[in-house]
């Protein structure tokens, strides 16, 4: 483990900064989206909010920001739904304190985003760590979820990089943070694609620059002390919202066996996968996962009498399938 320890900092001394790209630059910067701010208790996120019709609220996953759902924030909304994409706290341009980043605590900055939007219930989509917390609210506000989509969601745990583990350590965690390089930041993303060419200068620029921020360290360290990556173990009965479960089947950090064991657990969901896409599935893939997410925004579960789960692929189905739970008019309720 020490020698691990010691080559893991002088990857990182060899990294060390490069200059990050502007705030004017980054995402969603030359798009149609606007991003602004709101004031959530102590705690300032920056946010989208786009569209009309049933909301969608998009959340990110650990190390990411509201640029994790480029690809997908337009299509959805041109399905005719309304997207609202946030950095969370500790990420993004959002506020980065030192303590706040309980699963709870998560939870109810979602509740509290939606409060301010004057949103009554809302379909929640998480990537990773926000499938997590999207979990948490389902369970802890179950009249405000009107449906789940799962990305390849920690909940039962995942496989963390070396990094994340001494990080939390009391005195080596702060000075490894120190160190956060845009190499190492791209080195990071590309193990999250099934195929590391597919990322490009501009993504690991939109990336690096929060990390860059000096208050980063601390909230990573926050975060990576304080959320459980398995807080929804042994809880996924009291989700009740319908729920898609969505992932790559190259998926190097949360397993797709964590997957399945996941859409296995919860009363009303189906299970799907991606080929040749990691765990930046929607990222990877967009086209797929978009096609897949709005046809579940639009149509609903299935209508079969087990838990999908242990069903053969939903793609090969076509428009014959009978559904049930319309989104629009009935989910959730």
């Amino acid at each position: 483990m020490r020698r691990q320890t010691l080559a893991l900092c002088a990857t990182l001394a060899a990294a060390c900064r490069a200059a990050p790209i502007p705030d004017g630059e980054r995402f969603p910067a030359g798009t149609q989206f606007t991003a602004r701010f709101l004031q959530l208790g102590d705690t300032k996120v920056r946010y989208v909010d786009a569209g009309e019709g049933t909301a969608v609220i998009f959340i990110h996953g650990l190390g990411a920001s509201l640029y994790a759902w480029r690809k997908n924030l337009a299509p959805v909304m041109a399905a005719g739904f309304r997207v609202v994409a946030f950095d969370n706290r500790g990420f993004g341009s959002s506020d980065k304190p030192a303590h706040g980043y309980t699963n709870a605590a998560y939870a109810r900055l979602v509740a509290a985003l939606m409060d301010s939007l004057h949103l009554p219930d809302a379909v929640l989509v998480g990537h990773s760590m926000g499938g997590e917390v999207a979990g948490e609210v389902a369970i802890a506000f179950p009249h405000r979820v009107r449906a789940l989509a799962l990305i390849g969601a920690v909940g039962l745990g995942t496989r963390q990089p070396l990094l994340f583990r001494i990080a939390r350590w009391p005195v080596l965690g702060p000075a490894i943070l120190a160190f956060r390089g845009r190499g190492f930041v791209a080195r990071l993303l590309k193990s999250t694609y099934a195929d590391p060419s597919k990322v490009g200068e501009a993504d690991v620029d939109q990336y690096y620059a929060p990390v860059a921020e000096p208050d980063y360290g601390r909230a990573l360290r926050g975060v990576l002390r304080e959320f459980r990556l398995d807080g929804l173990a042994g809880r996924l009965g009291a989700i009740q919202a319908p729920t898609l479960v969505l992932w790559g089947e190259a998926d190097s950090w949360v397993p797709i066996t964590l997957g399945r064991a996941l859409a296995a657990q919860l009363e009303r969901s189906a299970f799907l996968s991606v080929p040749h896409a990691g765990h930046s599935v929607q990222e990877e893939a967009p086209g797929e996962v978009n096609r897949l997410l709005i046809k579940f925004l639009k149509q609903g579960l299935p209508r079969v009498p087990e838990n999908l789960a242990s069903v053969a692929d939903w793609r090969g189905h076509g428009e014959s399938i009978d559904f049930i739970n319309r989104m629009v008019d009935t989910a959730g309720r």
